[in-house]
């Protein structure tokens, strides 16, 4: 470590402390004995995700945190519930040791997460992510969560609640309203 007053490439550490991004160093210049600070960050390879259409794209969590909030809008979640399954992922990913990772293999990993999330949130992924192409399709996904093998006691009455509105909101047509005198 060069000094920055007199160039010198000899200092001493007086002090090292973390620091959000990696060490802060306080060093001494063996030479002229002025203080300088470093700070030294741990530089990985950045992971790239590998699309379907064979296009490459470096792993953004910000990117990742956007389509999982869109996917939990207006759900009661808790607070920073999103913030940690990104956390969480990318973690994940870290420890796979691969430099390149398929989207399908990170979609996955968010829809495992979302289904015991939130599975209405899951449902909204799963549609965009999964790109139904029919209704039956879709059906069939709705129709898995409800599978008593797969799910957990008291998130039924969720979905039910949902399929309850279904009929009544297609009986709502446009009605006028009678005019009052």
């Amino acid at each position: 470590m060069h000094c920055p007053f007199c160039g010198n490439n000899e200092s001493r550490v007086i002090d090292s402390r973390e620091a959000p991004d990696g060490v802060r160093r306080r060093r001494e210049c063996i030479r002229c004995e002025l203080r300088f600070t470093t700070y030294e960050k741990v530089h990985s390879m950045p992971l790239m995700i590998a699309k379907r259409d064979g296009r490459r794209e470096a792993f953004s969590t910000d990117k990742l945190e956007r389509s999982l909030q869109t996917a939990c809008a207006k759900r009661p979640l808790e607070v920073g519930a999103i913030s940690k399954m990104v956390v969480d992922i990318e973690n994940e990913l870290h420890k796979l040791a691969k430099a390149e990772i398929e989207a399908r293999v990170l979609g996955e990993m968010c829809i495992e997460r979302l289904r015991v999330l939130d599975r209405v949130a899951y449902i909204r992924f799963a549609s965009v992510y999964r790109d139904f192409q029919d209704v039956d399709s879709f059906t069939k996904e709705v129709e898995a969560l409800t599978d008593p093998d797969v799910e957990e006691a008291g998130s039924k009455s969720q979905l039910r609640l949902i399929e309850d509105d279904v009929p009544r909101l297609a009986q709502r047509g446009r009605r006028r309203r009678a005019r009052q005198g």
